[in-house]
């Protein structure tokens, strides 16, 4: 039997919602592509079913923020996945901030261990510094999941060489978080 996991590209490609930018770069279409590349391994696999949260680059989510956020959860709980992964860009006003990092509702949890075994895999894919794993359980996609839900910031749109590189090789960090996957699941 496949397992289901849903990609959660974050943000919406206009607001509301939309995401953080940076280096002339929109968050949202960043996490879109590398979704779409991530989604395309896992189901060359055979061994995962796959469903994007934003399935087109103009899927518009909800028509607030909270709503937009509902939208995605009720639609992973509702086609029972049995892993959540959001997919998003960190961003800060100190340009030379990077780094991948992700965030699970609890340590000590099938998504805390996820997570840090998608963290990896991205940081040997890409050479980025690992941020690590950490706790947010006020985020709503990882306190209103059915299933582990792993929230991760792929890297800093504000900083000018992470943001080529996820602009420019979103399959890198597709492969990255696919190796997590596999080392977390045992299935390739």
């Amino acid at each position: 039997m496949a397992i289901k996991i849903y990609i959660d590209q974050g943000h919406n490609p206009v607001n509301p919602n939309a995401g953080a930018e940076g280096n002339g770069l929109r968050e949202q279409d960043i996490v879109y592509t590398i979704g779409q590349e991530l989604a395309d391994r896992l189901r060359r696999s055979g061994n995962y079913e796959v469903k994007l949260s934003r399935p087109t680059p103009d899927t518009q989510l909800g028509t607030s923020n909270a709503s937009s956020l509902r939208v995605r959860v009720e639609d992973a709980n509702t086609w029972g996945a049995d892993y959540f992964i959001s997919l998003h860009n960190n961003a800060s006003s100190n340009p030379s901030a990077n780094g991948v990092e992700a965030y699970a509702y609890a340590r000590n949890t099938p998504a805390f261990e996820l997570g840090e075994d998608i963290v990896e895999g991205i940081v040997e894919a890409t050479g980025a510094r690992n941020r690590g794993m950490k706790v947010r359980p006020g985020l709503y996609v990882l306190k209103r999941t059915a299933m582990p839900a792993v929230l991760v910031e792929l890297g800093f749109i504000t900083n000018p060489r992470e943001a080529s590189l996820m602009n420019n090789s979103p399959n890198l960090y597709a492969d990255g978080i696919y190796n997590g996957i596999v080392e977390y699941t045992g299935v390739r």
